[in-house]
């Protein structure tokens, strides 16, 4: 049940993401750095779940629109550390703005109870560290 919704929620916020001028992988990005606005590139690209050498060109495209800034780790010359700047705190708010209309409109066709319910098993299965989900 969850595989097919969640590719009609993916296909959902494709066009809204396209509006705003981002891929999926740029929402991921800017996503992730609102929870911690300044990480090195590998550990971004593992907290998305992205291959460290293909989210380069994410961040190049980023960065050429001002929405994240990179410079080296003082502490580690070979790392690079990845911060949001404002504009993207804004683009990132207006999309996740966006998409969260969508998600109310769905939402709403649920009785108040089983909204929560969904919201509340969602939030604590969504914290489970990754190696609790696949039992290794």
């Amino acid at each position: 049940m969850l595989a097919p919704l969640t590719r009609a929620l993916v296909a959902a916020e494709l066009p809204v993401l396209r509006e705003h001028g981002l891929s999926m992988w740029g929402y991921a990005v800017l996503d992730a750095l609102g929870d911690q606005p300044v990480r090195t590139q590998i550990a971004l690209a593992q907290s998305i779940g992205a291959d460290k050498t293909r989210i380069i060109g994410v961040l190049d495209e980023l960065q050429q629109q001002h929405l994240i800034e990179r410079r080296p780790d003082a502490t580690d010359r070979r790392a690079r550390l990845v911060s949001i700047t404002e504009a993207g705190r804004r683009l990132h708010a207006a999309a996740q703005a966006d998409i969260q209309r969508n998600e109310d409109r769905l939402l709403a066709r649920l009785p108040a109870a089983d909204r929560d319910g969904l919201l509340n098993a969602l939030e604590i299965l969504s914290a489970l560290p990754p190696e609790e989900i696949t039992g290794t």
